[in-house]
């Protein structure tokens, strides 16, 4: 008797353990015990389950909303813990709940499980124990349950009978008419979804209706979800009812007084365009087009300036050109200066997009000149965006036409005077050289590239120094061995302290892209000669540059060549040299000894001598660096005619 007393209370400790957390102060305690209930109904059993978790959950819904939510994500996935489809019924009760509580996220949370569970139901239980569920929900006094019933129609129309078909179309139509905006609200952003499963007869008879109120509501909120909706109806409709059931409320919305459902219709455009057809598209759409782009409000013009690259891309193509050329392009010339940065750059995004519908005669005669002011616009923005697309020009209009109209106006902003403007250039570069090819590149823009090398701005040099890695990585190592290294190694002569320290700058990080043949050959000489450097800046770079480009050299060149030269800066009467020569001999030892190890030393014998092996690489800096004054002084433009040698400073890096 005793034996079965214990078994009955193990077998009751599961529950007990759940009651208890749930009922703890902890808030997480009780999040806990929530996530662990799937845990809990496999050793309860289905039965228990049903029986005894299920009816205690239902009754203690009343938690923080974390709790809720927890607990209602965990119910969507319980009808296999409950005995399988066709007991899902007893997972309505706590759902119902939830889809009643005043939080929002736990609601929609609660009608997403509700959607999960009454799907797994049978055609006969849908009608059973959902249908009355949903009426419950609809007919509920808070707006917190009519709001979650309208997630719930799209699941139950197509598996009832037709009166409760009906019944349930008529449930709807109540919502749309509820004196609560929440609720209208949620039954326009459920509208759509509801008119994809419902019959097309009662689709212009029920629905339809419905949708032309909620495009007339006093409030804007539910006016632009009713938007959204007509992408769905117009879809489903034939063309010629779309013509008369839907255009005159999108003629409408595309006029509203709220600019925030005029917005919705320039989001929704192009889905309105694909579902309406060409023919539509030319007679209504076009002229809806048309009043967007010269809206009152900047979020307006911004949001349909984005679409006139797939608004035209989608035009019949028959009269595509001539639509454009008489009907959207004038628009878009007043797009081009417009007041506000963001309609300009929203159009800048997407104007190259017209170039191969409109052929190369058409791009040059109409589209280059837009371009062209573009480029010269104050907003960066507009600049980058129109570079970052210069490819779909490039492959209309060929690189010759290209060279002589656009190419001049970004030589320009190479040059400009505002070093942000020359430094946005720089980062668009090795984009612009893929989209121009390497000859044209080697022609008409590697002197540039060159010449921000010597930038009087230090942002600008190290731009470029980058600027030098990325164009190597897109033409090869070969490309910079004839054309861009020997013109860095002149650098090294030069009489400014700060173009050799560039020089060392560009070997840091060319090293990475040219392999160990072109560094030893090339790169190395070029390092190891200015450890002889006068400056001290200069000295204790070439520290920093032998270690960082040691990886791609082989062992016994840093025997022969690289040690030595260390040595001797280590052995330097400057203290600031003395350091980084000596960091670097760490940095180099440690790492030659890591790569022994890991080619001698099996990987399941080694992570803890490798990791105490990579600490070596770890070295602290200089207690007290001196100040980077000559940063400061060049960012002025006073470094620029400097050719006398400066006092000793920390390094730029």
């Amino acid at each position: 008797m005793a034996a079965s007393d214990k078994s009955v209370d193990d077998s009751l400790y599961p529950i007990a353990v759940l009651i208890d957390e749930l009922k703890n102060e902890d808030v997480q305690l009780r999040l806990n015990s929530i996530k662990k209930l799937s845990t809990i109904a496999l050793a309860l059993g289905e039965e228990r389950t049903r029986s005894e978790l299920i009816p205690f959950l239902t009754e203690t819904i009343y938690d923080e909303d974390e709790v809720l939510l927890a607990l209602a994500d965990q119910l969507g996935n319980f009808t296999s813990l409950v005995g399988g489809p066709e007991f899902a019924m007893y997972l309505i009760p706590p759902l119902e709940s939830l889809a009643t509580v005043e939080e929002t996220v736990v609601r929609d949370k609660a009608v997403e499980s509700l959607r999960t569970v009454a799907a797994e139901h049978s055609a006969q239980d849908l009608e059973i124990h959902v249908v009355p569920t949903l009426q419950r929900l609809v007919s509920g006094d808070w707006f917190t349950s009519r709001t979650s019933a309208c997630g719930l129609f799209s699941v139950c129309y197509p598996r009832v009978s037709q009166p409760v078909k009906a019944e349930l179309r008529a449930n709807f139509r109540k919502l749309c008419q509820d004196e609560t905006p929440m609720v209208r609200r949620a039954a326009a952003n459920k509208l759509g979804e509801f008119a994809k499963v419902v019959e097309i007869e009662y689709l212009k008879s029920d629905l339809i209706p419905n949708f032309v109120q909620l495009a007339q509501d006093d409030q804007d909120s539910v006016r632009l979800l009713a938007v959204e909706a007509c992408v769905s109806i117009a879809q489903l409709l034939p063309q010629d009812d779309v013509e008369h059931l839907v255009l005159p409320t999108l003629r409408q919305c595309a006029s509203d007084s709220s600019w925030r459902v005029r917005y919705m219709v320039a989001e929704k455009f192009v889905d309105l365009q694909k579902a309406v057809g060409p023919e539509i598209t030319r007679v209504d759409l076009v002229p809806a087009f048309q009043y967007l782009l010269k809206d009152a409000e900047a979020e307006v013009r911004a949001a349909v300036a984005t679409k006139v690259k797939d608004f035209c891309a989608n035009l019949d193509k028959v009269n595509q050109v001539q639509i454009i050329l008489s009907s959207i392009l004038p628009y878009v010339r007043d797009l081009v200066s417009d007041p506000n940065p963001h309609v300009k750059s929203a159009l800048a995004s997407v104007i190259m997009g017209l170039s191969p519908m409109l052929g190369a005669y058409q791009t040059v005669e109409q589209l280059l000149p837009l371009f062209l002011i573009q480029l010269k616009d104050e907003c960066p923005e507009v600049r980058l965006n129109i570079i970052s697309n210069l490819d779909c020009v490039n492959d209309v209009i060929g690189i010759q036409q290209l060279s002589q109209s656009l190419l001049p106006a970004i030589v320009e902003l190479a040059e400009d005077s505002k070093w942000r403007v020359r430094l946005a250039i720089i980062e668009y570069m090795p984009a612009l050289a893929g989209q121009l090819g390497q000859e044209f590149f080697d022609q008409k823009l590697r002197g540039l590239c060159m010449g921000w090398l010597n930038d009087h701005v230090y942002a600008i040099r190290e731009a470029a120094t980058l600027n030098m890695k990325k164009l190597v990585e897109q033409f090869g190592a070969p490309w910079a061995e004839q054309a861009i290294i020997p013109m860095i190694l002149v650098m090294s002569r030069n009489k400014n302290y700060l173009h050799r320290m560039t020089c060392l700058f560009c070997l840091n990080v060319l090293a990475e892209v040219c392999g160990t043949d072109i560094t030893t050959k090339l790169l190395l000489p070029t390092v190891l000669l200015l450890a002889a450097d006068p400056v001290a800046n200069v000295r204790f770079n070439v520290a920093k540059t032998l270690q960082k480009i040691s990886p791609f050299l082989e062992a016994s060149v840093i025997d022969a060549q690289v040690k030595p030269t260390l040595d001797k800066l280590n052995a330097d009467t400057d203290v600031d040299v003395k350091h980084f020569a000596a960091q670097a001999i760490a940095g180099i030892a440690a790492e030659m000894e890591l790569n022994v190890f890991r080619t001698s030393v099996p990987p399941c014998m080694g992570a803890k001598i490798e990791a105490a092996m990579d600490s070596k690489l770890i070295v602290e800096p200089p207690a007290q660096p001196a100040a980077e004054d000559d940063i400061l002084q060049e960012m002025n433009g006073q470094a620029a005619a400097a050719v006398a040698e400066p006092p000793k400073v920390e390094s730029e890096c």
